[in-house]
């Protein structure tokens, strides 16, 4: 991360009631937050559920249904101006590269995704999220309901810059792309938080890791992570491990006094350890060219294919040769191996000390040197190359 990114951060959390719980009313809290303040928002509201009676099993035993007063609304009007309250003022918070997520049910989920599109929200996705332990239909009038709906947005059509860690979801999912069905047990067992009489001290929530998911795919460390349904601190408790500040808000004292105790807890990992690769198409391009002009490599020097089958020479303009033919790295690479195409960069090596490097270790140095100045610090912390270790060998 830049010394200029980590500046902002530390001046945006100066502004902000970071890894803080707010207790109230998630409307009012949210208006005292500035605008363009917060780089990720992930809520769970109310599922408005709109329970006719008590839910029971084949044995008339009770189902520990959502019948609590905060999930009680009077009409889908009064519904209605609710989500339009809370995710205008969502809105006005969230940076211009940020994202919002929102979680819900069938009961309420196409209604909130309309408001959402009426404020201006653009949705960039909709993920299911697949329970792979599902309450039960008892009645068995229905389908079970399986999944929930999660909604991913930015603020605004045409958004760009927001955050989406594809390589790392790649790499999450062992190769693959990551699709937009997640298959993730319910919170159970002794994630599940309990009161003292045993029950569950929130009746929804989630899974922690649903949140891990979420946060990895659009957010980075030390970006500042908002829930305005706070409950029992799943969000910040996720946020705290992988590296990221929180914002909660909730109005129950006793989810409150959960959601502390829970974060008291959490140690955060590593800096090193949630550090997000950077995409192919982030990093910042240095030609070959660039190596010669900086003298890391001089124009003469033989560099050889791991093998060291092949030797070609480097040119003063970046390009290299061999038994007479001229190219770039790739076009050499590609040449003498009788293939349509190369990666330069790690086919060729230049010689350091009577061992074969990889050219894409200059590369590297110099993106440190462009993106993390003093080069000499930076590079010595990291235990890589200094210019004086690759450079003028392999003659």
């Amino acid at each position: 991360m830049s010394q200029a990114v980590k500046a902002a951060q530390a001046a945006q959390a100066q502004r902000l009631p970071i890894n803080t719980i707010l207790s109230g009313d998630c409307v009012a809290a949210l208006r005292t937050l500035p605008d363009r303040s917060v780089d990720l928002i992930f809520a769970d509201p109310p599922y408005n559920l709109q329970l006719q009676g008590e839910l029971t099993r084949p044995d008339q035993s009770r189902v520990a249904g959502v019948d609590d007063a905060w999930d009680k609304f009077s009409s889908f009007a009064e519904y209605d101006r609710f989500s339009h309250a809370w995710l205008a003022e969502c809105r006005r918070v969230l940076k211009p590269t940020g994202t919002l997520w929102v979680i819900g049910s069938y009961h309420n989920i196409f209604r909130v995704g309309a408001t959402m599109q009426d404020l201006g929200f653009w949705i960039l996705n909709d993920i299911v999220w697949r329970k792979s332990n599902p309450m039960p239909n008892f009645r068995g009038r229905r389908f079970t309901n399986a999944h929930e709906t999660l909604i991913w947005a930015s603020p605004e059509a045409n958004a760009t810059g927001y955050t989406f860690n594809y390589e790392a979801l790649k790499t999450l999912n062992e190769g693959l792309q990551m699709r937009s069905d997640w298959l993730i047990p319910l919170c159970t067992g002794g994630e599940r938080l309990k009161g003292e009489d045993g029950a569950k001290a929130h009746p929804t929530q989630k899974p922690e890791a649903l949140l891990h998911r979420v946060i990895l795919a659009a957010s980075k460390p030390g970006d500042v992570v908002l829930d305005p349904f706070f409950g029992t601190g799943t969000t910040g408790a996720v946020a705290k491990r992988l590296g990221r500040h929180y914002i909660g808000i909730e109005r129950d004292p006793g989810y409150i006094k959960a959601a502390r105790e829970r974060l008291r807890q959490v140690v955060p990992a590593a800096s090193e350890d949630v550090e997000i690769k950077k995409m192919k198409r982030e990093e910042v391009r240095i030609p070959f060219g660039q190596v010669v002009e900086r003298g890391l490599l001089d124009p003469g020097t033989k560099l050889y294919d791991p093998a060291k089958r092949h030797a070609a020479r480097v040119r003063a303009d970046g390009s290299i040769s061999v038994d007479g033919a001229t190219g770039s790295i790739h076009q050499i690479g590609a040449h003498v191996q009788g293939l349509p195409a190369c990666n330069g960069w790690t086919f060729w090596h230049f010689m350091v000390d009577g061992k074969l490097k990889p050219i894409d270790l200059l590369r590297q140095q110099i993106r440190a040197e462009l993106e993390s100045p003093p080069a000499e610090a930076v590079l010595a912390k990291s235990g890589k190359a200094r210019r004086g270790d690759l450079s003028h060998h392999g003659r």
